[in-house]
């Protein structure tokens, strides 16, 4: 009797100091009591999985709330047995449970390598909300090869881009260079280099004179790298092209860089007036200190 009034003594200290209508202590004691239970799941978590495992099924086929079920998820995902397992892909392939979405990204917390190969039946029969939940489980689980067939077979463009935003998320490059090789150039490709760091691939097909549409993308996604090759890579395009639609590109790239040596140097080198106007309009555009210098120089004439 002791151990019950002292379990329930916050709840009715929480009860007192609410507005007086019963309707309102009924809500908040809900409440409190909710978050009793998951102060109690937290604790159970350092159970064993023996004690934990029977807890937590009942929770889940009980009739609570969606948190205490959430956060009751997330506790088997962490149990290592063949019971548990077998339950989160039970509500994982249930369509008509509000917590599918949460049991697959579970399961990719989980990590156990039989339930994440069961997801790839799950995406090609899901609906989007169930495919973005196995995206993200392949994601958690860095399971690149699922992510890399699904780019491969994928049924539509919306597909593909979402599946190569993924591998550049996970750093697969080598996956996202043999993605070009299977299904050639593409927009959402380079962004995928540019966000992977893969200055190889974009170096490539900056260099790449057969599409310049192709070729002024991937230049300007070289900015998002940067580095020291990639700045000179850039300062070498935008000096060695006959293109202004490629030099314009160059100029965008050191733009995103931030490289503004680059910029106060083809600046101080050109003598043709429009392009020194551009480029002292990039060096504002990039908040640079040099750009006082600039100005400092212009007016005093001794630019």
């Amino acid at each position: 009797m002791k151990t019950q009034w002292i379990s329930t003594l916050p709840i009715l200290l929480l009860a007192l100091a609410l507005p007086a209508t019963a309707q309102d202590v009924e809500m908040d004691v809900d409440i409190a009591g909710d978050n009793l239970k998951l102060v109690a799941l937290e604790a159970l978590m350092a159970a064993p999985d023996e004690k934990a495992l029977p807890i937590v099924i009942k929770l889940l086929d009980g009739d609570g709330n969606e948190d205490l079920k959430e956060a009751a998820l997330f506790i088997l995902s962490q149990i290592d047995a063949p019971e548990a397992h077998a339950k989160l892909l039970e509500i994982a392939g249930d369509a008509a449970d509000p917590l599918r979405p949460d049991a697959i990204r579970m399961i990719g917390i989980g990590g156990d390598a039989e339930s994440i190969t069961k997801l790839a039946a799950l995406y090609a029969g899901g609906d989007a909300a169930t495919r973005d939940a196995v995206m993200e489980a392949y994601l958690i689980a860095g399971d690149v090869d699922a992510v890399y067939q699904i780019a491969l077979s994928a049924r539509d463009n919306e597909e593909f881009e979402s599946a190569v935003e993924m591998l550049a998320a996970m750093g697969a490059r080598d996956e996202l260079r043999q993605l070009r090789q299977s299904t050639g150039n593409s927009e959402s490709l380079i962004e995928a280099y540019a966000v992977a760091g893969d200055a190889e691939s974009l170096l490539a097909l900056a260099r790449d004179e057969s599409d310049v549409k192709t070729q002024a993308k991937a230049i300007e996604a070289l900015g998002i790298v940067g580095g020291d090759e990639v700045d000179g890579a850039l300062l070498e395009i935008y000096r060695n092209t006959d293109s202004d639609y490629i030099r314009n590109a160059a100029l965008g790239g050191m733009l995103i860089s931030g490289n503004d040596e680059n910029v106060l140097q083809l600046y101080r080198q050109s003598n043709d007036l429009a392009e020194k106007r551009e480029l002292l309009r990039a060096l504002s555009a990039m908040g640079s200190d040099r750009l006082f210098e600039v100005i400092d120089e212009t007016l005093t004439g001794t630019q």
